[in-house]
């Protein structure tokens, strides 16, 4: 007998059947659309949780100066480590200079977009007669400034004079123009504002204005408290912390993501080989956004294909319930199959007839089910304020494995029927 005629007499069984078709599919249909669910809600979060990261720089490097291990004995259990000395004595000579990060940069500028230079002043407080407002200060350079993305309402950022005179200029947030100014950000260009830093005055004049990130309405009265940025030109903020052009920490904007972990360890190399060699306390690290991506990534996809195993144990019982079915289908149809036998059919048209059967409830079912996964996947998504993703792996997947329950819990029932005596199964009332 053909395929396609097997497939007919199946499908014309599960018509004749509705009610007990239904019922022995829905374990199939219920553990189907669980797997996809799952899957579906899985990708989404996965999805949305890489866009938030890659928004913090998914393609820049971290470079920092950091404490050496320092072997000191072996165990059974492997190497045992002291840390060095501790991060507050870090001398000047330990940090990155300008010139070591300049001569960095040339080395590798063809596979970098550049490099962010901070240093924090501190937390201080802006002062006016009764009015105050208080930020966080931090200096950058320009390829710093240009990361940071602010929306600029009035004014302008650092000109290169303003970086290598350290002029002592700021660009400040509406929420400061808001306490300071009345909410005009325009007056605030050109003023001059006294930062109280550590009991110290700091005198600094607003060039620019931007648009502060928080979502709430200004309101004077409640948000005198809040806290914005204060930016200053890198060489304004090294030399009010008299730091001498060293740093622990930098950023590298990788040109290439598919660069990252070989530029990391490239840099790393660059460093500890040429200037941190001889350095018995601290040496170069390096780490990425990337990775945290991919480990998350990695992580989310264990969790969600962990959960899916377990309500792929539906699947198991789904496949019994089939099993059951086509033993009962099998029995109720001895006649029919002694009555085949009888007019030439071969064990084997016998076997693949019942087995086709099977598939096509499983498949059946599979479909249901993987309709049902994506339906309820994108509602929970949606809730869950997520871009649902449909998981095209886990949909050929999931037929695939239908069919396979189909084939493996068909069997038997299958093999049974196609054994069967003609004379006994014709006699069979």
């Amino acid at each position: 007998m053909l395929l396609g005629e097997n497939i007919l007499l199946a499908l014309s069984a599960l018509r004749a059947n509705k009610t007990r078709s239904f019922l022995t599919m829905l374990g199939i249909i219920i553990g189907i659309s669980s797997v996809i669910t799952i899957m579906t809600i899985g990708q989404a979060m996965t999805n949305g949780l890489n866009e938030e990261l890659s928004g913090f720089g998914a393609s820049s490097v971290t470079v920092k100066v950091s404490q050496k291990r320092t072997k000191t004995e072996m165990s059974d259990t492997g190497f045992m480590f002291r840390q060095g000395p501790r991060r507050n004595d870090m001398k000047s000579e330990d940090k990155m200079s300008l010139d070591m990060i300049n001569e960095m940069y040339e080395k590798f500028s063809d596979r970098m977009d550049g490099v962010t230079i901070k240093e924090s002043v501190g937390d201080g407080t802006v002062k006016h007669l009764k009015d105050y407002a208080n930020v966080s200060i931090t200096g950058f350079n320009s390829y710093g400034m240009k990361e940071e993305d602010l929306t600029m309402l009035c004014g302008r950022q650092f000109t290169s004079l303003d970086q290598q005179e350290g002029r002592k200029v700021c660009v400040v947030s509406d929420y400061l123009c808001g306490n300071m100014f009345n909410e005009d950000n325009e007056s605030a260009l050109g003023k001059q504002i006294t930062v109280v830093l550590n009991n110290k005055f700091y005198h600094y004049t607003i060039v620019g204005v931007y648009e502060y990130s928080k979502d709430e309405p200004y309101n004077k009265d409640e948000h005198y408290d809040y806290s914005s940025d204060m930016y200053l030109p890198l060489e304004a903020a090294v030399r009010q912390n008299h730091s001498k052009n060293r740093f622990t920490e930098i950023t590298v904007g990788a040109s290439s993501r598919d660069d990252i972990n070989d530029l990391m360890s490239d840099i790393k190399s660059f460093f500890n080989s040429r200037y941190y060699r001889d350095n018995e306390n601290y040496e170069i690290t390096c780490s990425s956004m990337s990775e945290i991506l991919d480990s998350v990534t990695e992580m989310m996809s264990t969790v969600s294909l962990a959960i899916s195993l377990i309500a792929g144990i539906s699947l198991l019982v789904g496949g019994i319930g089939v099993m059951n079915i086509m033993l009962v289908s099998v029995t109720e149809r001895t006649k029919e199959i002694g009555t085949r036998k009888a007019l030439g059919a071969t064990n084997t048209s016998i076997r693949l007839q019942f087995i086709v059967e099977s598939i096509t409830l499983c498949v059946a079912g599979g479909f249901i089910g993987v309709i049902l996964g994506l339906i309820i996947g994108n509602i929970i998504s949606k809730v869950m304020k997520y871009s649902a993703a449909a998981p095209l792996s886990g949909i050929i997947i999931s037929v695939l494995f239908s069919m396979a329950i189909g084939v493996f819990f068909g069997y038997y029932p299958a093999n049974k029927a196609a054994k069967m005596n003609p004379i006994d199964a014709l006699r069979y009332e």
